[in-house]
């Protein structure tokens, strides 16, 4: 999709790679990175990558279905998506809103995620899906 602001065409289209190449993704992002945030729960702790959001039709793999890799825990109900070559964490189902996925913004090409400047942790630990029900 191609956008017009003012005098600027926008290219809403952008690529996504794992660290290899192995794995390429393209994503519709309108309005570019939305909502960046890091999450503390046990898996995002350890992993350190800034997310943001996109329908899951923002989403489409160019290569690398092969060597994509599945990893869930907990509920079972997120979809971690990982480059088994090179390990990267490419994106992910949402547990929370599962009609999103959320995907790792330093894979974008051409995106430095240190130049977001500071980015909010959403509380992961406290995540309403684990609660016992009452």
């Amino acid at each position: 999709m191609i956008k017009k602001v003012g005098n600027t065409i926008i290219n809403a289209k952008h690529r996504a790679k794992c660290h290899c190449g192995a794995v390429e993704l393209e994503l519709d992002l309108p309005d570019g990175i939305v909502d960046p945030r890091r999450c503390d729960c046990s898996l995002c702790r350890r992993k350190g990558a800034i997310m943001a959001s996109v329908p899951l039709s923002g989403i489409r793999i160019v290569k690398g279905h092969d060597v994509l890799k599945l990893y869930q825990f907990n509920t079972m109900s997120a979809r971690h998506y990982f480059c088994s070559i090179c390990g990267i964490y490419t994106h992910h189902q949402r547990r929370s809103m599962p009609d999103q996925y959320d995907y790792n913004v330093g894979c974008l090409v051409g995106v430095n995620p240190f130049d977001l400047g500071e980015v909010p942790t959403r509380d992961g630990v406290h995540h309403p899906a684990d609660r016992q029900p009452r």
